[in-house]
């Protein structure tokens, strides 16, 4: 098999070298295309663009796999835990009992936020949305902490990299707890870590909040589940918002405002609201799918068909049984699951869908589970957030270590007028 690839230009022809990953991928080096022809790739959306090697997440689209450092999605919800997953997902491996003990009470030790930091959250607006807080919070974080920001101190990235996994469930509580108007809640030492996100959400001074084992595991789940997804939007931006050196608060900061887009981390808040809307038209899911494969503007289908998964995601299977689980367990008999499993039976059924690849996502169930437990749908993106932060700063620290680092600078193809001389105003 060659190992180049040839491009003839102008009757010249340039030899480039392939680049082969450990699954087998294969890509075609470009990096000396342009100094000796003068070229650039032209890729919108970066589609076709590899912009780093990465040892950290594999998708097979195709397949339907996704493995963290190797370990299949599958396994790891099954049998880990989101603190787990997300040291596997920093440090690269598998925690050792020890190493584990020590992460964990890290993390649970360093929740609390600086007193003053509360101040910040009432300058805002009650109805501003949790995620542009959350942004706006994390960025704010560095100014309380100028002790630890240089991104190339192993130890300031130790400390900053626990003080961001740790307060981000307490920036994120507080920014709902402002919309609502009601008081703020501490972390509590004795609770895990999706129990205190959980405590601090719906907990009250007048009343204490206790989580059911049942949804504190569906939720830890869902975090599990969205802790990496190789170069997504969101990913990419804080590398490339990284490579300028800037410090990890941030740079996790810019990837949560990527993150907010409904075309990436908004679409659980836009599934939610669509099957809500199915339902309060009175609509069935049949009718609702005729009008939505006729054009009607009124009734886009969200939560269907992704970027890379081109035949399942994987992480629909597991979150479907865990919101099961969870309406069972509480209870719950919900229009909105009905119509949500009707449109899921419809998309394996119907050619429209087959046809176009379009299956459930992983935002297809996960806002049935919010909604379950009383989660306002402008919360469910943060809850993203939550899940992701380990691959940020994942890919964050991995960037910072690669031989090849340098600032991200895209080129473009310029399309604008040419050369054209200025007219004083008086002429024009």
């Amino acid at each position: 098999m060659a190992d180049t690839a040839e491009i003839r230009v102008d009757g010249q022809v340039i030899e480039l070298p392939l680049i082969v990953g450990s699954e087998d991928e294969r890509a075609i080096d470009i990096r000396r295309l342009r100094n000796q022809t003068g070229l650039i790739s032209f890729d919108p959306g970066f589609a076709n663009t590899g912009a780093c090697r990465s040892a950290i997440t594999f998708i097979d689209g195709d397949k339907g796999i996704l493995r963290y450092r190797g370990f299949p999605i599958e396994e790891l919800a099954e049998k880990s835990t989101f603190l787990e997953v997300a040291y596997l997902l920093i440090y690269g491996n598998l925690p050792s009992a020890q190493e584990f003990e020590a992460f964990e009470s890290s993390i649970t030790r360093h929740t609390m936020i600086h007193e003053d930091f509360k101040r910040f959250f009432g300058a805002l607006p009650k109805d501003a949305h949790p995620m542009a807080v959350c942004s706006a919070a994390v960025g704010a974080l560095s100014t309380f902490y100028p002790d630890s920001l240089d991104p190339r101190d192993p130890r300031h990235i130790e400390i900053s990299v626990h003080r961001l996994i740790a307060k981000m469930i307490t920036v994120a509580s507080y920014a709902y707890k402002h919309s609502i108007g009601q008081p703020f809640m501490y972390p509590q030492n004795d609770r895990s870590y999706v129990g205190n996100l959980l405590h601090m959400l719906f907990g009250t001074p007048c009343e204490t909040y206790e989580a059911d084992p049942v949804v504190e595991k569906a939720i830890d789940l869902l975090l599990i589940l969205h802790a990496d997804h190789e170069q997504n939007c969101s990913t990419s931006t804080v590398r490339l918002v990284g490579s300028t050196q800037v410090n990890l608060f941030s740079a996790i900061s810019a990837g949560i405002n990527a993150l907010w887009g409904p075309s990436h981390g908004g679409a659980n808040q836009e599934v939610i609201e669509m099957l809500e809307s199915i339902h309060e038209e009175g609509m069935s899911a049949k009718q609702f799918v005729e009008r939505a494969k006729a054009g009607d503007p009124g009734a886009r289908l969200t939560g269907f068909g992704h970027r890379v998964y081109k035949n399942f995601d994987p992480r629909m299977k597991i979150i479907k049984k865990a919101c099961f689980d969870v309406l069972e367990k509480l209870g719950v008999r919900t229009k909105l699951l009905e119509i949500a499993v009707e449109l899921e039976e419809m998309a394996l059924k119907d050619e429209y869908f087959v046809e176009r690849r379009l299956y459930p996502n992983v935002d297809f169930y996960s806002g049935v589970i919010y909604s379950a437990i009383g989660t306002p749908p402008t919360m469910f993106t943060p809850f993203f957030a939550l899940g992701r932060l380990p691959g940020w700063i994942a890919h964050w620290m991995e960037m910072h270590t690669d031989p090849d680092f340098k600032i991200g600078r895209p080129r473009q193809i310029y399309t604008g007028p040419a050369l054209s001389p200025y007219v004083p105003i008086a002429d024009r």
